[in-house]
Parts: structure tokens; sequence; C-alpha cells
């Protein structure tokens, strides 16, 4: 009997190499903005035992902490390695453009004889004497030359074609040698170590982020006047760029409103110090150079200091047939944080760098058409974005529209309104003086202001319209500022901003009536809740800094006048500085 004392033999790794683009299809695309998050999905057979996933061409702008992989099927995954691949030298030659080099030399020397014949048969005619040549030969030997000369011509035609047509290739296969190694933009491999089960087939998927990838927001908000419901059509629309090297062709694609951020940690409170100022006493002129060369040394360091932030770097015809309707996006809100917008079907994004716009949904909205706050009654997220504005189909403005979250209104001004007609007559000023002891300089200002709705007679609506306006504020306690028109007050005048008192404080925002249909108040009251509970103490800080309004309604062909009058009053020989 004997034993076999051997080790057993050693099971040889199955090696399977893949090319991401070739053997792997997208399967999925969420875009943020910034960045992107790719899902390819890998199918490809096994052996039973340890085999090595090489997959070469992942794009160089791949975040190698977000790579991960998921697979289905009997086996296990070991390890996942991501390298970058080091393109081997470009080949400067081949068998094919060896053959082509050699082809065009024999070209340019069968052309180089040709030239030379030619020229021996022009030498030969030149040398032809009349007195020697027998008349009746002649003829002949004009008949021979223009044979032989055109037969070289067209010899010469076909050569220049055969070079042309050679260079061409020679290009062609120059260009296919410097193209050998690759897109540059894809020199990333991954190397998975997968140990399978049972022999069959598997399938992975690649999960990764890439940079070189955004979407931004962009609106088209059309304004209908005619219309008293739902008179804002505002059309979501999205710009989505990549520049990764991969094409995103006929892929599922979401579109994210979360920004991801990494690195964020709790900020580190510089020292907030108190001191008692002492004047620094002037340096004598013959150390002041030094004195200011020394700063300037002090500023340089401090602006290279180790460890200091880096300063932040400085995207039809009418008929009866219906209208064409826009593409909806399918939402998935997320609460107040973000949301996610899939775009319905398959859709193509390649890698150039260019905008590709799509269309997220299309919203009628109701507004304020006062001054054009709309409501965003829908369960979109509006991300921060340009907007076009067009006002009864006509191309009106460039507007901005703010990040704005479901049943958030916000403001977005329509553009000029030739038809509305604002006048400031010219103010009147006026000086007194009072007190007996104590005398007093006032400075009395009257401005009156005139609002005229040019709008034809005919036009059925009557236009609701804001004037904002200012008085100055004191901040010296010798100089008083009083308004007398219109007859607001400040809310806290007294200074008593408790809880209890805020029902007094409402009272006193309140908007004043000026006359028929024009009523003032202090800027920002229309935007603070005026019911009296504790949100309102937002009162107290109404007309802190001298703007107030006047809210007018003006027929069409109608005139609306108001006065702002205010007073100024300091000690007599005051010098006020911007009254």
């Amino acid at each position: 009997m004997t034993t076999d004392t051997s080790p057993p033999a050693f099971q040889a790794v199955n090696t399977i190499d893949l090319v991401s683009i070739k053997d792997s299809k997208i399967v999925s695309v969420s875009v943020y903005s910034g960045r992107a998050e790719i899902t390819r999905l890998f199918k490809f057979n096994v052996k039973t035992g340890q085999n090595q996933l090489n997959i070469v061409g992942l794009p160089r702008v791949l975040d190698k902490e977000s790579f991960r992989v998921e697979g289905r099927g009997a086996a296990t995954i070991h390890d996942v390695t991501v390298s970058t691949v080091t393109p081997p030298p470009i080949p400067t030659t081949s068998p094919a453009l060896e053959s082509l080099l050699a082809k065009k030399k024999q070209d340019e020397k069968a052309l180089a004889r040709v030239h030379k014949s030619l020229k021996s048969l022009e030498t030969y005619l030149a040398s032809v004497k009349a007195e020697h040549l027998d008349v009746s030969k002649l003829q002949e030997v004009v008949r021979q030359y223009d044979t032989t000369a055109g037969e070289l011509d067209d010899k010469v035609t076909d050569l220049e074609k055969q070079l042309k047509d050679t260079d061409d290739t020679i290009a062609e296969e120059r260009k296919k040698l410097a193209g050998a190694t690759g897109d540059e933009k894809l020199n990333l491999k991954a190397t998975i170590g997968v140990f399978a089960d049972f022999e069959g087939e598997i399938k992975i998927a690649l999960i990764y982020a890439v940079y070189s990838a955004t979407w931004s927001a962009g609106y088209d908000i059309r304004v209908d006047m005619q219309t008293q419901e739902k008179p804002i059509s505002l059309i979501y629309k999205a710009s989505i760029t990549q520049s990764t090297g991969e094409d995103w062709d006929d892929v599922p694609l979401t579109l994210e409103t979360a920004t991801p951020t990494f690195g964020i940690g709790v900020p580190v409170l510089t020292p907030w110090t108190l001191s008692v100022y002492r004047p620094v006493p002037a340096p004598v002129r013959s150390r002041r150079r030094k004195s200011v060369g020394m700063a300037r040394s002090m500023m340089a360091m401090t602006a290279m200091a180790p460890g200091s932030a880096p300063p932040a770097p400085q995207p039809f015809l009418e008929s009866e047939v219906s209208d064409i309707q826009y593409r909806g996006l399918q939402v998935s809100s997320k609460g107040n944080v973000s949301a996610t917008f899939g775009v319905p079907g398959l859709i193509s994004i390649p890698s150039d760098g260019d905008g590709h716009n799509v269309t997220i949904v299309k919203l009628a909205l109701d507004a304020d058409m006062s001054w054009a706050k709309i409501k965003n009654a829908s369960e979109y997220t509006f991300l921060a974005g340009s907007a076009s504005v067009y006002v009864d189909g006509s191309f009106i403005s460039k507007s901005d529209v703010p990040l704005v979250s479901p049943d958030e209104s916000f403001d977005c001004p329509l553009g000029l309104d030739p038809s509305i007609r604002v006048t400031y007559h010219p103010r009147s000023k006026k000086t007194s003086q009072s007190g007996f002891y104590n005398k007093s300089t006032v400075h009395t200002n009257t401005q009156r202001i005139t609002v005229h709705n040019t709008k034809s007679a005919g036009t059925p609506d009557t236009l609701k319209i804001k004037v904002i306006d200012q008085v100055p504020v004191s901040e010296d306690s010798t100089i008083n500022v009083k308004l007398v028109q219109p007859a607001l007050v400040l809310p806290n005048a007294d200074g008593s901003g408790t809880v209890s008192s805020v029902a007094g404080l409402v009272e006193k925002a309140k908007p004043v009536k000026v006359s028929s249909g024009v009523v003032a108040a202090w800027d920002g009251a229309d935007e603070v809740s005026l019911s009296g509970g504790h949100e309102d103490e937002d009162v107290d800080a109404l007309g802190r800094e001298g703007r107030l309004c006047w809210i007018c309604s003006v027929a069409p062909q109608g005139k609306v006048g108001f006065v702002l009058q205010w007073e100024v009053s300091a000690p007599s020989g005051t010098n006020i500085a911007g009254l």
C-alpha cells in the first residue's frame, strides 16, 4: 500500500477580459448638480472556482471611493480593485502603412519619368529646323508629337490621382495607429475576483459616480393677462450636460435635486476678543519705510499660512389638431430635502459637453398679478435657474427663479409696462425755525406723485399698482425725522416689543386709507401676517428703514395722486449730511 503525499494540483484562475462600453449596458443614470451616478450591467460566463474579471475602458472621471459591485448568481465577490491603465506607446508603423509608403514612392518615380519624357519630347521638337525637314514629313512629325504628348499627359493625370488616393489612405492608416490605444478619457480598469459555485452565466452591476456631468434648471414663464384663473403657464426644463467619455445611449435617467456634499465638519470659530482702544503713536520718519515693509511681509505670511482655506474658484401654425403636449416627468418627493424627477422612457445624452434639454413638466399656476407673486401649487421643487418671461405671447424679459419648495410663493418681475406712467413732480422744500430758547431748524419736504393708467378705455380690468418710496432715517439722536403724509406710525415707536403687546403693534401696522382706492402702509406689511399671533413679532421691524408704499387701483385712462411729506428737525446750525 502506497500513500500519495504530494500536494493537490494548483487550480488555474479563469481570466475574463471585458471592455466596459462594448460588453455592458447602462441600466440607470441619476444626474445630480456636478456629478452623476451610473449603473452598468455585465453578463458573462464563469467557471467553477476562482475567476478574475478584468474590465477596461471605465471613465477617468470616476470617483473611486464611490465604486461598488453588486451581483446576481451562485458566486461570491472576493476583492475589487480600480486602477489606472497606462496606455501603450503609440505605434508609428504597420505592414499596411509600409506597403502604402512603398506604393507612393513607386508612383512618385513613375511620375518623375513621365515628366522627364515630356521634357525630352519638347526638347526634340524645339531642335527640329524647318530648312532641314522635308515639307512632306512635317505633318507626320506634328501628328506623332501630338499623340505621344497626349499619352504622357494621361499618364500624369492617372499618376497624380493615384498619389492623392494613396496619401488619403496613408492619412487614414496613421489615424488608426494614433487611435489604437483607445480614448484617453476611458483609462480606468476594474479587477474583480469572483468565486463561482457552478459554471454558467452570472450578472454583475458596477455602480459608480462620475464628475463632468451636471444638470441645471430653466423656465419659460408665460402670462395670459386676459385670464383670471391660473394666468401663469410655467414650463419647467432641465439642461443636461456631460463629458465623461461615455455616451449615455437609450438610458433610463433621473434628475436629482439633492446636492451631495463631502468633507463637511463642524466649523471652528476664530477667537473674538475685546480690548481697550489705545492710539498707536505715528512712527518716526526714519523708520517708516521699514515698518511698511514689515507689515507687507506679515500680510504675505498670513495669505500663505499653512492650512488656510484656498480662495473660492472664480452652466406652429394654428389648426384644429390638438397641440403637442409636453412630456411630464415622474416626481418622487423626498420631503423638504430633495426630489427626484424620472424621465419617462429612454433618453440619449452623448459625451459632448453640450446642454441637452428635456421638459420636466408644464404647470398652470395661480398668481397675484398685481406684482406677479406666483405660488408653486405643485409637488415639484423649483431649483434656482433663469427664466424667459412671455406676456400675452410676446417675449418681455429674462428673470431669475429662486429655489422654491412646493406650496411656496416667489416674486417674478414681468418687465416694464409702458402703459403705466408714474410721475414724480418737483419736490417742494421749506425751511423754518422753531423754539424760543433752544432754536431748531425744520426742513419740510413735500413730494407729489401721480399714477396714470394709459390703457384704452375698452380694457375691462382695473390695475392694482404698488408704489414704493422712502423717507430718510436718522442715525443721530439730535436729528429727528417725522413722517407727516401718509399718517403712518412706527409700530414699536415707544419701544414696547414684548409678546403681550404684539396685538398693539399689529393694530399700528395696519394700512391707512389715503383716498378713494388708495391705501398706504409700511413696505413689507403685505408679507407679514397681521392676525395677532406669536408669529407677528416681525411687525416690530416695519418702517425701521424708512420704506413705505401706496397700493392703489387705477381704472383704464384713470389717474391717482398722493403726497409724501416728511420733516427733518435739528438744532440750528447743524450740518446734516445726506439731506
